[in-house]
């Protein structure tokens, strides 16, 4: 493994970049400004608009460097965080793994077509950290793996809105906008979903890293027009335990495909690595 230039600690100081700031870069953004999560701050954005962003973010308290490229971030921080649209996932993940760093990602979707950079990151000691997001239960999932687990089952229930101009459901003429009832609009695995989905069904494909892979793994995806909220039930049958659970999600205002616990997920990752107690896997 080539030497780092400097070693960083989260006790020190850590620098974190954000690629794309849209609703969970912008909430991440605030939390990491002025010091509110210990060790960390935020060095450097990358955006297509470099005007807007900085307006956006001035009202920081130490509004950081502003860029349009995304492959220009890894001399400037520690730490990227990936929240842009998942065909930048190699630029922005690549540098930063093979400096030996960390990348948080949040298109995990997009690494079942880069599954290099996964070795990339092994031969530099860099890490790719898919954060848990809008599901939950991915601790036990990940202990159930330390066994053999069975199977693997999801199924997704979303608003109509969530939904709606979706690839899968473009290609394959499936029309959602007027319908009554729920309506099952796929059904198969999350490395499917992922191509078909990009947008919405990240977390299936976290589900299937974290348990039994993205091709073993069962998955239906339903629009449902009374629901105002992203739901997810998984159901596994392991050696070790069997277990269900369920969640639904509040979907962002600016974005529904976004809940707002990804966001809140991503800043409880960043105030783990320097907490003097974590609480969890």
């Amino acid at each position: 493994m080539p030497p780092q230039e400097e070693s960083w600690s989260p006790v020190r100081g850590g620098r974190v970049a954000i690629a794309g700031l849209g609703t969970v870069g912008r909430a991440v953004a605030r939390a990491l400004d002025g010091g509110a999560i210990p060790g960390l701050s935020l060095s450097a954005v990358a955006v297509r608009d470099a005007d807007k962003a900085r307006a956006e973010l001035a009202a920081l308290a130490a509004p950081p460097e502003v860029v349009t490229a995304f492959d220009v971030l890894e001399p400037r921080a520690d730490i990227v965080l990936e929240c842009a649209p998942s065909q930048h996932l190699p630029a922005i993940v690549r540098p930063f793994v093979t400096a030996g760093k960390t990348a948080v990602v949040l298109s995990c979707g997009a690494l079942l077509d880069h599954e290099d950079l996964v070795e990339t990151a092994r031969a530099h000691g860099g890490q790719i950290v898919v954060p848990t997001g809008a599901l939950l239960g991915l601790d036990a999932v990940t202990a159930a793996a330390e066994g053999t687990i069975h199977t693997v089952r999801m199924i997704t229930r979303k608003p109509v809105r969530g939904l709606v101009g979706a690839p899968y459901l473009v290609e394959n003429g499936i029309e959602i906008a007027g319908i009554t009832e729920p309506m099952r609009v796929f059904a198969g695995s999350p490395r499917e979903a992922a191509r078909g989905f990009p947008a919405n069904l990240n977390v299936a494909v976290a589900l299937s890293l974290a348990g039994i892979g993205p091709d073993r793994t069962e998955l239906e995806i339903w629009a449902d027009p009374v629901l105002d909220r992203n739901t997810h039930r998984i159901e596994v049958d392991a050696d070790a335990a069997r277990f269900a659970m369920t969640i639904e999600n509040v979907p962002t205002d600016e974005n529904p495909r976004t809940g707002r616990i990804t966001a809140l997920s991503v800043i409880a990752y960043l105030r783990k690595l320097a907490a003097p107690l974590r609480v969890g896997t």
